[in-house]
């Protein structure tokens, strides 16, 4: 799924954007995976919301935020999203 803060009308990082991924997703916040580029915006609010989560180092921000707090508590770590479908299939595999 994917859903945008513009077609939702609610702002990042607030949590009512992470209420409603959850919410479209259909089951416990613990079983999301967010996807996200930034770390302050995305990643850190995802995480308080009980939404596992993927940094996607891209861009400035990919790069001028470090907080290592937040980004060692996500799942993967990326350089781009053609990476991710293997490494969910690989912890999905893992898991059973």
């Amino acid at each position: 799924m994917i859903g945008t803060s513009d077609s939702w009308g609610v702002e990042k990082p607030s949590t009512a954007f992470f209420e409603r991924v959850v919410a479209e997703a259909g089951c416990p916040a613990g079983q999301v995976l967010y996807v996200g580029d930034r770390l302050d915006n995305d990643i850190r609010p995802a995480q308080e919301a009980g939404i596992a989560t993927a940094l996607v180092r891209r861009g400035p921000w990919g790069y001028i935020l470090d907080d290592r707090a937040v980004s060692d508590r996500c799942l993967f770590q990326l350089n781009s999203l053609a990476e991710l479908p293997n490494l969910v299939r690989k912890r999905n595999e893992s898991a059973r």
